[in-house]
Order: structure tokens, then C-alpha cells, then sequence
């Protein structure tokens, strides 16, 4: 198995498959402002619409509370053959120092986060992938290590929207726009009021893709061997 989880940004730069993928956040912080009100919801069913409407394969890199705090939307996206499953954590919390400013947890505990991560998606079925994505990218070598022997594969991404707390859709559309190619891993978020204008994004990217003839597929095709 090796001692380091290989990290992935994108696949063959052949044929025409890109992935889009969608990180699902849930932070302890995230939760207090759901219960007080603050904020409406984290869980974008615009997005979902517009994927099932358009049959758009899609691959969702989702936290643990998330699960616990959505389960009928992940049984949505558990339930669409096109839809794939993936690790991003349990609470979203950096195993790096200097990450965004989010809460942190000490290395060792990795392992044993993102194990649970996997057992609170399982009881779920549908397309789950041993892919996973650290919050905010951050990743060392000793986090890298501590998750070998999960058997895991980090995925990055070669295109990042910047949907977080994003005030205008026009800049997130041109983000993915400029930078696509087949192959391409796309970083977007489904967590609504932390990125409200993704669903208003979503359909112009999807034209752009469908101009430069690309086509959204699971990760697992995008990143399988050419």
C-alpha cells in the first residue's frame, strides 16, 4: 500500500471528460449558525435540480456532520447513478497549521477522522469512492502518511471556482472557463449560504463546457488511465 496517499490534481489530458466536483462543509461554527437562525441552509438543491434536470454526472466531497446534517439530500445523491461519493472530513477541521483560519486537529487524530468520515457515508450505497479531499487543500507530508494506511486517494483539483462567499457569478464561471481542460478536477461547493452564487454559475459553466466540447463525467472516469 505504500507509506504516502497519492495526491491527484486531474486526469488524462485526452478525450473530453472533466469532473465537476462539489465539496459539502460542516463545521461546528457552521452548525451553531443553522440552529440560531443565522443562516437559512449549507445544502444547494438548486445545484441538485439543475444536475438531475441536465443528467450531469457530478462527484460530492462530503464531510461527515454534513451527512448527519442533510441525510435525505445524501440519500438524493446517493440515489443518482451519476453521482459519486467522497471523503472531505468529518467537521472540516485543517490538519495543517495556517489553513483559512479553520478550526485544526493534531495529525494523529486523521486517520481516525476520516475513517469515521467513511462509516457515516457507508450505510448511504450508491457510487463511494475511497477519494478524499483535505479542507482547504492543506496537506503535508505527515498527513499524507497518516492516511496510507486507509488506503485513500487525495484529490485536489486543477480548477478552483473560488464559489466561497462569492458576491457575483460572472467571476466564478470565468474561473472555470479559462482554466478547463480535458482531464480537469473543477472545485466547487453545494454549501448554499457559504456559496450562494454557485447555482447561478452552474448553468452558464455548463454551456461553456458543452461550447468547448467537454463533458462532465464521475471523478473515477476522469481520473481512470487513458
Amino acid at each position: 500500500m505504500g507509506t504516502r496517499a497519492p495526491v491527484v490534481d486531474h486526469g488524462p489530458r485526452t478525450g473530453a471528460k472533466v469532473a465537476l466536483t462539489f465539496d459539502a462543509d460542516m463545521t461546528d461554527g457552521m452548525l451553531a449558525s443553522l440552529r440560531a437562525g443565522r443562516v437559512k441552509s449549507y445544502a444547494n438543491l438548486r445545484i441538485l435540480d439543475l444536475l438531475e434536470r441536465e443528467e450531469v454526472a457530478a462527484t460530492f466531497f462530503l464531510t461527515g456532520k454534513w451527512v448527519q446534517r442533510y441525510p435525505d439530500v445524501t440519500r438524493r445523491i446517493a440515489d443518482n447513478p451519476r453521482f459519486e461519493l467522497a471523503n472531505h472530513t468529518y467537521g472540516h477541521a485543517a490538519f495543517t497549521g495556517d489553513c483559512y483560519d479553520l478550526p485544526s486537529l493534531p495529525v494523529d487524530e486523521l486517520a481516525g477522522d476520516v475513517a469515521k468520515t467513511f462509516e457515516v457515508i457507508k450505510p448511504y450505497g450508491g457510487r463511494q469512492t475511497r477519494y478524499f479531499r483535505f479542507p482547504g487543500l492543506c496537506h503535508d507530508v505527515a498527513t499524507l502518511d497518516a492516511l496510507a494506511p486507509l488506503g485513500v486517494t487525495v484529490v485536489d483539483g486543477d480548477v478552483v471556482s473560488g464559489d466561497p462567499f462569492a458576491t457575483a457569478w460572472n467571476p466564478l464561471v470565468r474561473a472555470v472557463l479559462d482554466h478547463v481542460r480535458p482531464g480537469s478536477v473543477v472545485i466547487m461547493h453545494v454549501t448554499e449560504a457559504n456559496a450562494a452564487m454557485t447555482d447561478e454559475a452552474l448553468p452558464h459553466i455548463l454551456a461553456g463546457l458543452r461550447e468547448r466540447g467537454l463533458v462532465p463525467a464521475p471523478l473515477s472516469e476522469v481520473l481512470a488511465a487513458a
